[in-house]
């Protein structure tokens, strides 16, 4: 307890600096504008600010992109509540008691029980973070090649059973994100792969590229094609301050939601869209009336909005301890370690302390700005919903054109986030999610190095992988996971719930 006491005070002394507070408060606020607006999300966002990163150090540059992230999840329930619109993926279960309790006069308190929930979550993943970071990262110092390629393949297999669509496309969109990182100049032998020919294709596909196109370009083509017209519940706000018997009501789901969110957050996949999903399905099991969720129960918002904000903290204990991407978001992260020149993995609690625990503080700071932020300032965010769309897409495709550009000062960058826009596009209308394909990419260079690495070591004998208690323990739960996912019964309840989530 003692030497946690000493990593907090370390992490808020960075934390706390003028430097620091600076970029949580623009990633917060950034994250919360976002997360108001619909239709642009987390991820494109972090990808379009990528660039900008780029000369910043490596802690504030961090702690910005974090805030970003929580940022979103809190932010995405105001257009929810008061618009019908999910600013925010995980807030599309928001939407379903939200707006009809802003329908109703009472959008108010469903914000202030939103705002509440969403900073007790927040809290409570950054004491988990705080407290299992250390003994995760001391695990992972046993970890040798064959237990992290195993990691990585159960981490995959995981994403896929947890992804919110088809399993099919989910694998098939993981298979293109790992061919994908295939592309380059082999490490081992000098020699370039799958570059065509192509000269700026010898360095391999830039990371930059592929998120901005899939996320960015991908999101605004397909924003574009839905309708402008929003009823904005601005009259109808009413009092913020919540009464004793919707505080009373929410505090069961409160926690029930951030239980449930820690959970989730942890395993790779959609994590925030599942738990707040799952914490509404639980919620309307255990109400004595559940004829009441979908008419304005305030149940309905508190405990999806404590579960996504939780999956969203926790989320980063595997980034952070073990160097494991769990979605799209912290692949992101991953991205921006690497071009900070920062190895993801246990070694950056030991070899960088400042920048693992200042991350930790600024997470607590933060969730104390997002909720200045989300309350006091509800008027403006109002104003921003009012901001037709077809205003605010050139700026940002002219926003992640310079972003593209500036990442090699190479048109050839600009030109491959085009076609991967095109191809994000296309993937949307397919059905098929990128965020699974973004996970593979991030992971197939690290699979490969470490397939080489265990198979050097164990003088090309494959049994390495099962003969190794915690990488055979891996492989045995990924094809376990893999057998119960097609069992009829199992498949068929999970596209139940898929359906009902998508709608």
């Amino acid at each position: 307890m003692t030497e946690l006491i000493q990593h907090l005070s370390l992490g808020f002394s960075v934390a706390l600096t003028w430097q620091n507070l600076m970029y949580c408060f623009i990633g917060c606020f950034l994250g919360t504008l976002i997360g108001v607006l619909p239709g642009i999300g987390p991820v494109a966002t972090i990808a379009m600010l990528l660039p900008i990163t780029f000369n910043l150090p490596p802690t504030p540059a961090l702690i910005m992109l974090a805030g970003i992230y929580y940022g979103a999840s809190y932010g995405g329930s105001t257009t929810a509540i008061l618009v019908n619109l999910p600013g925010e993926s995980s807030s599309v279960v928001t939407c379903i008691d939200g707006y009809q309790m802003g329908r109703q006069g009472r959008a108010g308190p469903a914000l202030a029980i939103a705002a509440i929930g969403s900073f007790f979550a927040g809290c409570v993943g950054t004491i988990l973070i705080a407290l299992f970071g250390p003994p995760l990262a001391e695990l992972a110092f046993e970890f040798g090649a064959a237990e992290y390629f195993s990691m990585m393949v159960l981490g995959l297999v995981s994403a896929v059973v947890l992804a919110h669509g088809s399993l099919i496309k989910a694998v098939c969109m993981i298979l293109v994100g790992l061919l994908l990182g295939l592309v380059g100049t082999d490490v081992n032998s000098g020699i370039a792969r799958y570059s065509f020919g192509i000269s700026e294709l010898s360095d391999g596909i830039g990371f930059v590229s592929v998120a901005m196109g899939m996320f960015g370009f991908g999101e605004i083509i397909s924003n574009l094609e839905q309708g402008e017209e929003r009823e904005v519940n601005t009259s109808k706000v009413g009092s913020l301050m919540p009464s004793w018997t919707d505080l009373k009501m929410s505090f069961g789901p409160i926690v029930r939601g951030t239980a449930l969110g820690t959970i989730f957050g942890i395993l790779p996949g959609s994590h925030t869209v599942i738990a707040s999903f799952s914490s509404y399905t639980l919620e309307k099991k255990l109400a004595k009336d559940p004829s009441r969720f979908g008419k304005g129960a305030i149940e309905g918002v508190a405990g999806p909005e404590a579960a996504n904000n939780a999956a969203a903290q926790t989320s980063f204990i595997p980034l952070l301890t073990l160097g494991i991407p769990t979605g799209a978001v912290m692949a992101l992260m991953v991205g921006a370690m690497t071009i900070q020149g920062i190895a993801p993995g246990p070694q950056v609690m030991t070899q960088k302390p400042d920048l693992f625990w200042g991350m930790i503080a600024s997470m607590w700071v933060g969730n104390l700005m997002l909720v200045i932020l989300n309350l006091p300032l509800i008027s403006m965010w109002v104003q921003f919903l009012k901001i037709p769309y077809r205003v605010l897409f050139p700026g940002i495709i002219l926003f992640c054109c310079i972003g593209a550009f500036s990442v090699n000062n190479s048109p050839a960058e600009v030109y491959l986030a085009a076609i991967f826009g095109g191809f994000g596009y296309f993937a949307s209308k397919w059905g098929c999610e990128p965020g699974p394909l973004l996970l593979g990419f991030v992971l197939g260079p690290l699979m490969e190095e470490n397939l080489r690495r265990a198979m050097l070591i164990s003088r090309g004998d494959p049994s390495v992988f099962v003969t190794r208690p915690i990488s055979a323990g891996m492989l045995i739960v990924a094809a376990l996971l893999l057998i119960i996912i097609v069992a009829p019964q199992v498949r068929k309840k999970r596209e139940e719930v898929v359906y009902e989530s998508a709608d």
